[in-house]
C-alpha cells in the first residue's frame, strides 16, 4: 500500500519541476472592469541573482467589447538605487481585421505578451514595475485585469 502512495507522489514532484520558474507572477483585477489614469498598478520582484536571464511578459484580460484594438501603456522601472526608467508600449490586442488575439471565453479574452526576451538585471534588490494607462481616455472599461510574468528564460549571462 506505500508504494503506489511513493510513486504517486514522485510523479506529483516530477511533474511540479517540469514546469516554468516565476519569479514574479502576479495579476490585479481592476474595479468596475474599467482602468483609469488614477489607477496605476505596480509590482515588486527580488532580484538576487544578476546572472540570471529572464522572459518577461505582460498579461492583460479584457472583455471583447472593449473599443480598441490595442492598448498604449507606460511601464515604470524603479531599481535598488533610486534610479527609474519609462517606457511607452502598445500592446496589439486584436490583429488588423479585428480579431482579439490571446484565449478568449465567453465576453473575456486574456493575452500575453511578451515585452523583453533574455533580460537580465544589472542590480540585486528589489525593483518595481508600474503600470500606467497611457490612452486618449481618462477611463477604459473594458480591460477587466493588468498582471506581470517575469520567468527564468533557463540560461545565465
Amino acid at each position: 500500500m506505500r508504494k503506489p502512495f511513493a510513486l504517486a507522489f514522485f510523479l506529483a514532484f516530477l511533474a511540479s519541476a517540469c514546469g516554468p520558474r516565476y519569479l514574479l507572477k502576479e495579476t490585479r483585477q481592476l474595479e468596475g472592469e474599467t482602468w483609469s489614469y488614477a489607477d496605476s498598478l505596480s509590482f515588486q520582484a527580488a532580484i538576487r541573482d544578476t546572472a540570471r536571464i529572464y522572459d518577461i511578459s505582460l498579461l492583460v484580460k479584457h472583455q471583447t467589447s472593449f473599443h480598441f484594438q490595442n492598448l498604449y501603456l507606460r511601464i515604470h522601472t524603479g531599481f535598488p538605487d533610486g534610479k527609474k526608467l519609462t517606457q511607452v508600449l502598445s500592446l496589439e490586442l486584436a490583429n488588423k481585421a479585428g480579431k482579439w488575439q490571446g484565449a478568449c471565453r465567453g465576453d473575456h479574452c486574456t493575452l500575453e505578451v511578451p515585452i523583453q526576451l533574455n533580460a537580465f538585471f544589472n542590480q540585486t534588490g528589489v525593483h518595481t514595475f508600474t503600470l500606467e494607462q497611457y490612452m486618449r481616455a481618462d477611463d477604459l472599461p473594458g480591460i477587466s485585469a493588468l498582471g506581470i510574468r517575469i520567468k527564468e528564460a533557463g540560461s545565465r549571462k
